[in-house]
């Protein structure tokens, strides 16, 4: 009897070490090597952020595919920072421009080949990788305090379905570029008044745009036209989208049918194909991107034009822009809706649905975001998406010699909160975009009427989007 009752009590001792030494294991058991390939639902899960507790990434691989080149460099320059701080190694396994790496992202979820788990996104693109099942929503892993400081209409273009899908770097919206050595000129402001009648002044409404490039048209000089537009692609589908909504328009309606052959969208498109009929437009509009329209500018063939913030180092360089210093910018013109243009957009970063180590993802594109990386890049004369980075230059431009430098930022930052809009929210936008521009180029260039050219494109993006399954 007492050797049974003592073999019982050293059963039950040897099994509670055991149960101790197998907690004890589970509570150090080390994290899976990011090298190692396993199904994307084993991946390790961050705790919600308001549980976060901090992890320890010591080891871990972090794989990306980031945008690159030109300024999208400096702050990867801050990575090895990063790595000393955590442990962790941050591998860029592609690096490429916007529509290289939106190719790679959507071919690589399409066939399930993603071997990263951080990549670049955009507000245009990243509808297209949640229809993929390409990303994980990212609102669990970020508290609300640490989303405050984020421009609120930024942040909120990056929502769909009840959910936060990419967390903002930077961001660009255009304004009103027009040349002084023009509008403020009195021989010129004479000879506008006896042509029009009218003062020589800078426009604030789309119907104000239009008559006073009509109107100086008339007198400049050979050679010199009074505005210009991206004129193909989703560049031009970008432009007439931003007009049409000022007009109190809309591209898609609330059941994701055309809405864009409205009055509004006529409006739209007619006030393209008349400037371009008057000559006050270049007669090659039709063939220009982003590059080109910037081009025109810098060479003072152009008067005034709705251009992107980012140019503005580039306009600004003697050496290169023969406007540097006769220039100034005004908020976008506002439609019949009352509304200022605001096409706009954002570059971002995402978690793959294959990352195989989340908090180590969250940690990373926390700090790529943070208020050290996007000074560095707002000092480069990026539009960054923190509200905290924005009052610190705006407070250190005024000291600055340049006498548009605060009036540029405090703009670009009124605009960011107000006139920000991105392109519908839907991952035909790009499909509907290839239907639609080459026929707002056939209206610019009188080959088809405004009505029937934008219904004939209506059908068209209304088929597209039936055979997607949205009616």
């Amino acid at each position: 009897m007492k050797k049974s009752l003592l073999w019982l009590l050293i059963m039950l001792l040897t099994v509670s070490m055991i149960a101790t030494f197998s907690l004890a294991g589970c509570k150090k058991e080390a994290k899976p090597a990011a090298e190692e390939v396993a199904p994307a639902e084993e991946a390790e899960e961050a705790a919600p952020a308001e549980e976060a507790e901090e992890v320890s990434l010591e080891g871990v691989t972090i794989k990306c595919a980031f945008i690159g080149g030109a300024n999208y460099e400096e702050i990867y320059k801050a990575i090895p920072k990063f790595e000393e701080e955590t442990g962790a190694k941050v591998e860029i396994v592609f690096k490429g421009d916007g529509f290289q790496i939106d190719k790679k992202l959507k071919t690589d979820f399409a066939a399930g080949t993603v071997d990263y788990d951080v990549c670049w996104d955009h507000s245009s693109f990243f509808t297209q990788y949640i229809d993929t099942d390409g990303i994980i929503p990212l609102e669990d892993y970020w508290t609300e305090e640490e989303l405050s400081d984020f421009i609120p209409m930024i942040l909120d273009s990056g929502k769909r379905d009840g959910h936060l899908w990419i967390i903002p770097r930077h961001f660009d919206v255009s304004c009103l570029h027009y040349r002084t050595d023009i509008f403020e000129d009195p021989d010129m402001q004479a000879k506008f008044k006896e042509e029009t009648g009218a003062d020589l002044k800078v426009p604030e409404t789309w119907d104000e745009f239009k008559e006073t490039a009509l109107g100086l048209q008339k007198i400049l000089p050979a050679g010199v036209y009074a505005t210009e537009f991206a004129g193909k692609e989703e560049a031009l589908t970008g432009r007439f989208y931003e007009i049409l909504t000022s007009e109190g328009g809309q591209f898609f309606d609330e059941n994701w049918k055309p809405g864009f052959n409205s009055e509004a969208g006529v409006k739209a498109v007619t006030m393209l194909r008349d400037l371009y009929a008057a000559g006050a437009m270049p007669p090659g509009m039709t063939s220009f991107v982003w590059e080109d329209v910037a081009q025109n500018w810098v060479t003072g063939i152009i008067a005034m034009y709705t251009e992107w913030y980012g140019w503005y180092s580039y306009f600004q360089d003697p050496e290169a822009s023969k406007v540097a210093g006769e220039f100034d910018i005004a908020r976008q013109p506002m439609g019949d809706g009352g509304i200022h243009g605001g096409w706009a957009g954002q570059h971002s970063f995402s978690i793959t649905k294959a990352c195989k180590n989340i908090p180590a993802a969250v940690a990373l594109i926390k700090f790529l975001t943070n208020y050290d990386q996007q000074y560095t890049e707002a000092k480069m004369g990026i539009l960054v998406t923190r509200n905290s980075v924005w009052d610190t230059i705006i407070e250190e431009a005024g000291v600055s010699d340049d006498p548009l430098a605060v009036k540029r930022l405090e703009l670009a930052k009124l605009q960011a909160a107000e006139d920000f809009r991105t392109p519908p929210l839907v991952a035909q936008w790009l499909p509907a975009s290839d239907i639609v521009y080459p026929i707002v180029q056939a209206i610019i260039l009188g080959d088809k009427e405004p009505k029937a050219g934008l219904d004939e494109a209506a059908a068209a993006v209304e088929q597209m989007m039936s055979e997607a399954g949205y009616y």
